[in-house]
Protein backbone atom coordinates (compact mmCIF):
# COMPACT_ATOMS: atom_id res chain seq x y z
CA UNK A 1 0.00 0.00 0.00
CA UNK A 2 1.44 3.57 -0.92
CA UNK A 3 0.93 6.14 1.37
CA UNK A 4 1.44 9.30 -1.68
CA UNK A 5 1.47 9.03 -5.81
CA UNK A 6 5.53 9.45 -5.58
CA UNK A 7 5.64 6.24 -3.61
CA UNK A 8 3.43 4.77 -6.16
CA UNK A 9 5.23 5.88 -8.68
CA UNK A 10 8.40 4.49 -7.66
CA UNK A 11 7.05 1.13 -7.19
CA UNK A 12 9.06 0.17 -4.76
CA UNK A 13 12.73 0.74 -6.16
CA UNK A 14 11.58 -0.91 -9.34
CA UNK A 15 9.99 1.60 -11.44
CA UNK A 16 12.32 1.86 -14.44
CA UNK A 17 11.10 -2.10 -14.59
CA UNK A 18 7.73 -1.65 -14.21
CA UNK A 19 7.39 1.27 -16.49
CA UNK A 20 9.24 0.65 -18.97
CA UNK A 21 7.12 -2.64 -19.33
CA UNK A 22 4.33 -1.03 -19.20
CA UNK A 23 5.55 1.41 -21.87
CA UNK A 24 6.94 -1.26 -24.04
CA UNK A 25 3.87 -3.08 -24.32
CA UNK A 26 1.79 -0.08 -25.07
CA UNK A 27 4.29 0.41 -28.27
CA UNK A 28 3.70 -3.19 -28.93
CA UNK A 29 -0.15 -2.96 -28.93
CA UNK A 30 -0.02 0.08 -31.04
CA UNK A 31 2.29 -1.24 -33.65
CA UNK A 32 -0.17 -4.16 -33.77
CA UNK A 33 -3.12 -2.49 -34.26
CA UNK A 34 -1.19 -0.36 -37.20
CA UNK A 35 0.55 -3.52 -38.68
CA UNK A 36 -3.73 -5.15 -38.99
CA UNK A 37 -5.13 -1.89 -40.70
CA UNK A 38 -2.00 -2.07 -42.95
CA UNK A 39 -2.88 -5.68 -43.90
CA UNK A 40 -6.50 -4.95 -44.02
CA UNK A 41 -6.36 -2.36 -46.32
CA UNK A 42 -3.83 -4.23 -48.95
CA UNK A 43 -5.67 -7.17 -48.56
CA UNK A 44 -9.70 -5.37 -49.54
CA UNK A 45 -7.45 -3.79 -52.67
CA UNK A 46 -6.15 -6.81 -53.67
CA UNK A 47 -9.68 -8.30 -53.17
CA UNK A 48 -11.34 -5.20 -55.71
CA UNK A 49 -8.60 -5.69 -58.04
CA UNK A 50 -9.14 -9.06 -58.79
CA UNK A 51 -13.10 -8.66 -58.48
CA UNK A 52 -12.42 -5.94 -61.17
CA UNK A 53 -10.15 -8.03 -63.41
CA UNK A 54 -12.71 -10.98 -62.68
CA UNK A 55 -15.04 -8.31 -64.10
CA UNK A 56 -13.25 -6.99 -67.12
CA UNK A 57 -12.26 -10.99 -67.78
CA UNK A 58 -16.23 -11.58 -68.07
CA UNK A 59 -17.08 -8.58 -70.24
CA UNK A 60 -14.69 -9.93 -72.63
CA UNK A 61 -15.94 -13.43 -73.21
CA UNK A 62 -19.13 -12.05 -73.82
Amino acid sequence: MWNSASEFLAMGGYALYVWSSFGLCAIAFCIEVLMVRSQRKAILRRLKQELLADQFHQEGQQ
